[in-house]
């Protein structure tokens, strides 16, 4: 066992550029291939990782789970919530036909989509990592190969921000008010896009090392 911090030279002999990875030395001969569990085409699931270690050392590993009964509760808690509300109104459902409500629940999935959150249900990642040896947490992953929960977070705070900066500039654009009232919001929303367009491009560079592009807060 090598930790990063302590072992970057083991990393960089064995060419590995993130973390965790599981690598399996045979008794003859050099390490192939399939002697690296692929993580990012198999995931962090215990009996996967299991089956590659009894495939390649004839150790079996049993993997016991309690059962997990959030998702069921998660679902039957928003049926409940949805089969209420329509109750409550169901002398007016006028609010379904809502082209706004139905915009802002699209954009939540939209956003949450975006943001990785489908990618930390596959791959369950840290939600920050905290160096063992200065105690400096990190909330963006180094690597372009994976993500921390709260990068997702952050991600998706951005995009939203972003948007909100697009959907000013279109009100300001479209709207037929106070010219004094719409230059302001024009304003508004153009801060935002720059601003936060800037921000998300600058984690983006720091992902991708040697992307060649910037724009206004990066040099």
């Amino acid at each position: 066992m090598v930790d990063y911090d302590e072992g970057t030279d083991v990393f960089q002999q064995l060419n590995m550029n993130s973390a965790p990875t599981f690598m399996h030395f045979p008794p003859k001969g050099r390490p192939k291939r399939a002697d690296t569990f692929d993580l990012q085409r198999i995931g962090f699931a215990a009996e996967q990782l299991a089956k590659w270690i009894a495939d390649r050392t004839d150790v079996h590993i049993r993997v016991f789970r309690p059962p997990n009964y959030s998702g069921t509760i998660a679902l039957a808690l928003l049926i409940s919530l949805v089969g209420g509300l329509l109750y409550l109104r169901r002398n007016n459902l006028e609010f379904i036909y809502n082209k706004t409500g139905w915009a802002m629940v699209s954009l939540c999935i939209v956003f949450a989509m975006t943001s990785g959150q489908m990618w930390n249900h596959i791959r369950g990642p840290p939600y920050a990592h905290k160096n063992p040896h200065n105690g400096q947490v990190s909330y963006i992953h180094g690597s372009s190969q994976a993500q921390f929960v709260a990068e997702s977070h952050i991600i998706l705070v951005l995009n939203a921000a972003i948007t909100m900066g697009m959907v000013l500039l279109n009100e300001a654009a479209t709207s037929k008010g106070d010219v004094g009232k719409r230059r302001i919001i024009c304003l508004v929303g153009l801060g935002l896009v720059v601003f936060f367009f800037s921000f998300l491009l600058s984690i983006f560079r720091s992902k991708y090392h040697g992307y060649p592009y910037s724009f206004s807060l990066e040099e």
